[in-house]
């Protein structure tokens, strides 16, 4: 079923979340830890941290009472998010749905940040309402990047052709069998996916590739990523990356690029 069954007069209430997912395990709660999640919230990294458990926490701190949360999408480890989007049911009748912010995170830990809060109908659904997902791959390209930027952005030692990756880019568009980009472990029962748009741009002195699909496969977008940058150093045409797509022969990509400059950007919703 879609969404979570209401008891009562619950309230669903929706948050946008920005978080730094360099010291987690990725989004998805992992049952196994789900006894020290809330050391998460005073004591640094703990083994196979989550953002989803230690939100989960604070919500249960602010009612008592496990709350279930439930996202857009299950970023890996090491991938950050400026615009995941989540929900929960509340039977807390007498707060603003906007006082849920400070309220969350003033118990957080600063690499999780909750950004908006509002209260939404009642069978919204984070993840099946989500009508597209756009992600963004930070490079650091051709000098030395600051510290405090390889936290956030891949260093790549030289300055790849803006014209040869958004040629091959734009083959991407529409309706693609994503089965060569896919991760060993992805269990998708369809690989199909509809790419909306895909392309390089410069912003001050990083590059960033953007990618806009309704859903993605399990490292798809760093597997597509170190493709492309693959490709492109190897000056091949744009043809050879059109065949390398229909073959589907994951042996024929390119490495799969880190998850340090990967964001879970944007989710587009049908009904905002």
């Amino acid at each position: 079923m879609k969404g979570e069954p209401l008891q009562g007069a619950l309230r669903n209430i929706r948050l946008l979340i920005a978080y730094d997912g360099t010291d987690f395990s990725g989004w998805q709660r992992q049952e196994k830890n789900s006894m020290v999640q809330d050391r998460h919230l005073t004591h640094g990294r703990v083994e196979n941290r989550t953002i989803q458990g230690t939100i989960e926490s604070a919500l249960e701190r602010l009612h008592k009472k496990k709350i279930p949360l439930t996202g857009a999408g299950r970023t890996d480890a090491g991938v950050h998010a400026a615009g995941q989007v989540a929900h929960f049911y509340t039977d807390i009748r007498n707060m603003a749905p906007e006082r849920f912010v400070p309220a969350l995170n003033s118990i957080l830990p600063q690499d999780v940040r909750v950004l908006d809060a509002r209260e939404t109908c009642p069978d919204f659904h984070a993840r099946f309402d989500a009508k597209s997902r756009t992600y963004h791959y930070h490079l650091i390209c051709g000098r030395h990047g600051l510290p405090q930027e390889l936290r956030y952005a891949l260093q790549l030692w030289r300055r790849p052709r803006l014209d040869r990756l958004n040629g091959y880019a734009r083959l991407l568009q529409g309706e693609q069998d994503c089965s060569v980009f896919a991760g060993s472990r992805d269990l998708s029962i369809s690989r199909s996916r509809y790419i909306f748009h895909a392309g390089f741009f410069v912003q001050g002195d990083t590059l960033i590739f953007e990618i806009t699909a309704n859903a993605f496969l399990w490292k798809m977008v760093r597997s597509l990523l170190g493709t492309l940058l693959h490709y492109e150093e190897k000056d091949l045409d744009p043809e050879d990356f059109k065949a390398l797509i229909e073959s589907g022969d994951r042996r024929r990509a390119g490495p799969t690029a880190p998850p340090t400059g990967l964001f879970l950007w944007r989710v587009a919703y049908y009904r905002e």
